[in-house]
């Protein structure tokens, strides 16, 4: 019986090595595909050109505008909320239906968010699409994994911090600012940058209420066109062979950029557990 558990752990092992395998192929296969399609297109002037000449400058400014507009508005009320969520809530049911409506926040399709940015942002308050609609709208999207990866991170801080802060006589608010906060700083930068990921792979909220003006955007209060769009566009409207280079062109950056942002969010997970463990 020994001997057939071990050939049978030995079958389903070989069988999740090869699915590991078949993703990793899968992944190097695409990433092959669009650098190989976009050769000639991507280089450092594609950067700096301007949509007319064929190059992604204004579209790649519109998505800073973008993701800042987001950071600023949506991470100090998430950080506030996973603070107020870990510290100082119970389990009242107030408290259980704001966790509800995390939730729920969550689980929402992106093309909702962006028809309610449309209706709120664009035509009741009368922004028009323009970076600040798209901003509002993404950060009230970006919220849930903001503040969920902030609490997480406040989870994993000792209790006995808190409780040899208060005991010398700090008040609640300065435990968590000197004590709580500084060692969750890597949970934070992490929630920011998973955050920043989901704001530049997003397309339907950013078509609705940041508009596909190919021109460079003077303010947030004018409309532009992100990288995700502009690529959109792009394939929609492409005739010859280079207007594809230049699509899959646009297509490297997104990908480069998501696996910079992935690979940092790694990165940084891996030393604030790195000293979590070594406060433990």
């Amino acid at each position: 019986m020994t001997g057939k558990r071990k050939i049978l752990d030995r079958l389903v092992y070989g069988l999740m090595a090869a699915a590991l395998g078949m993703v990793i192929l899968i992944l190097f296969f695409i990433l092959a595909y669009i650098l190989v399609q976009s050769a000639g297109f991507l280089n450092i002037s594609f950067f700096f050109r301007s949509a007319e000449k064929g190059g992604i400058f204004p579209m790649i400014v519109t998505t800073l505008y973008v993701v800042l507009v987001s950071l600023v508005i949506a991470l100090p009320v998430g950080i506030m909320t996973a603070v107020f969520l870990n510290e100082y809530s119970g389990n009242t049911p107030l408290i259980r239906f704001l966790r509800l409506a995390i939730e729920t926040l969550a689980g929402i399709p992106s093309i909702i968010y962006g028809l309610f940015g449309l209706l709120l942002f664009c035509r009741f308050f009368k922004l028009g699409q323009s970076i600040i609609s798209g901003g509002l709208t993404l950060s009230i999207m970006i919220l849930p994994v903001i503040i969920r990866t902030v609490e997480e991170s406040l989870k994993t801080i000792p209790v006995s911090f808190r409780e040899g802060s208060l005991s010398l006589g700090a008040t609640k608010f300065q435990t968590i600012w000197h004590v709580v906060i500084p060692p969750a700083l890597p949970g934070i930068v992490t929630s920011a940058i998973l955050a920043v990921g989901r704001v530049v792979g997003e397309s339907a909220p950013v078509l609705l209420t940041v508009g596909i003006t190919r021109n460079m955007p003077a303010s947030i209060f004018e409309s532009g066109r992100t990288l995700t769009i502009h690529l959109y566009y792009l394939t929609k409207e492409a005739i010859n062979p280079d207007d594809f280079g230049i699509a899959f062109a646009t297509a490297g950056v997104l990908i480069i950029l998501v696996l910079i942002i992935n690979t940092a969010t790694r990165v940084l997970s891996w030393q604030f557990r790195k000293k979590t463990g070594d406060g433990e």
